[in-house]
């Protein structure tokens, strides 16, 4: 069995450092970050929860979905949220060729950018980086050669809440986020069925503990602001 860690480890960050996994920062600030929508009521009801605590966020959104439910991205990109690539049909980079897998990225980022085309939204922090997660967190050392030569910047994480994890309770999913979560931490929810249980439970009440404590939610894209 696969143990996957809530904190990432140091070694692995070091082994892989040009990988982003958090953000270096002197200010009470939490990068909150959701895999693998639109999806119809739960990416809704979570931009609802982010935006009843004046919280931003970055959604990496998977090609495929944005293509199914436009409206959905479209309201994303409304309520100003940063979005992100995961890949078109969201794959796993250990088992795919590395063509293959650039491939799908760039189909996925041709539904994002025709999106944002579509958007009546001047000011577009969403696409000011090129923002790619892979699914799983796993992609082959030449798959990220490849996709930083797109100028892509590949965001990983530093806390996961595993809301996707059907064996993990709402309650250890809070504790997750609450026990582990530090501030300049990029911590991974998902706004999927597969995780909506878990993540409807966790994610208002992480708002609300953090922001009583004098925390801020950002996109990605604010790193350098």
């Amino acid at each position: 069995m696969q143990i996957i860690p809530v904190k990432t480890p140091k070694l692995v960050k070091h082994v892989l450092p040009s990988l982003i996994w958090n953000i270096e920062t002197n200010e009470k600030v939490i990068y909150l970050t959701f895999d693998d929508g639109p999806t119809p009521e739960i990416t809704e009801w979570t931009l609802r929860t982010l935006e009843a605590f004046h919280a931003k966020a970055t959604f990496f959104c998977i090609g495929d979905n944005i293509d199914k439910h436009p409206e959905i991205f479209q309201l994303i990109l409304k309520k100003e949220h940063a979005v992100g690539n995961h890949t078109y049909n969201h794959l796993k980079g250990w088992k795919r060729d590395t063509q293959t897998y650039i491939d799908n990225t760039l189909k996925a980022q041709e539904s994002i950018n025709k999106q944002v085309l579509k958007s009546a939204i001047n000011n577009h922090e969403s696409t000011s980086l090129n923002l790619f997660r892979p699914p799983y967190g796993r992609i082959k050392s030449k798959q990220i050669k490849e996709i930083s030569k797109l100028n892509y910047q590949i965001i990983m994480w530093n806390v996961l809440s595993k809301d996707w994890d059907s064996s993990v309770s709402k309650e250890k999913c809070l504790e997750n986020v609450i026990k582990k979560t530090q501030s300049g931490d990029i911590v991974v929810f998902h706004d999927s069925v597969k995780a909506s249980r878990n993540m409807q439970h966790a994610l208002p009440r992480m708002l609300e503990y953090f922001t009583e404590k004098g925390f801020k939610f950002k996109r990605i894209p604010e790193l350098n602001q």
